[in-house]
């Protein structure tokens, strides 16, 4: 099994055993704002969507590991957007609300952005975050990503309009 060790949590490759997992994160409609879900996945649409996560990232232009503490999926964290030519990629992060508040968001960001710009060779991320999230915001300005957008209006849930910041890391250690 491939993965990325840090000091309290493991980032690994969805495996066969994660469909429950995936099936309770991926229809919880809380979630479904930040992934711009509108509808539940089936369990054969999510076993289909493990089976093909063996490709590569530069096959899929994607890539979701399982954030994992003691053996247990807590979280994911992806990269989407992969684009090989102009090297970036957008990060998107969930830690299940029951595991928040102990640092494992803060050290998966922090592991992928050293894969990411190490590994993958990337020169910038970026992430999307709506402008009340202020976990997330907080998260990502702690990795020292920088506002650089605000898209004014940008998503629609529960019956409002949210403004969608853009926040942007760029490897200055290349």
């Amino acid at each position: 099994m491939a993965f990325l060790k840090g000091q309290h949590i493991v980032l690994r490759a969805l495996e066969p055993e994660d469909l429950d997992f995936l099936l309770q994160s991926e229809n919880n409609e809380d979630f479904w704002e930040v992934s711009g879900t509108m509808a539940p996945f089936s369990k054969f649409t999510l076993k289909q969507y493990i089976a093909n996560a063996g490709q590569t990232i530069y096959e899929a232009l994607q890539q979701r590991f399982v954030i994992e503490v003691n053996q247990q999926p807590i979280g994911m964290i992806d990269l989407f957007d992969f684009n090989p030519v102009h090297h970036r990629a957008g990060i998107g992060i969930l830690v299940l609300p029951e595991f928040e508040g102990y640092g494992y968001a803060k050290e998966a960001l922090a592991l992928l952005i050293h894969y990411s710009f190490n590994k993958l060779q990337l020169h910038q991320l970026y992430a999307n975050i709506t402008s009340d999230n202020l976990r997330s915001i907080q998260l990502f300005s702690k990795l020292e990503f920088q506002e650089i957008a605000c898209k004014k209006d940008w998503i629609y849930s529960n019956k409002t309009y949210k403004n969608e910041l853009l926040f942007q890391l760029i490897n200055t250690h290349e």
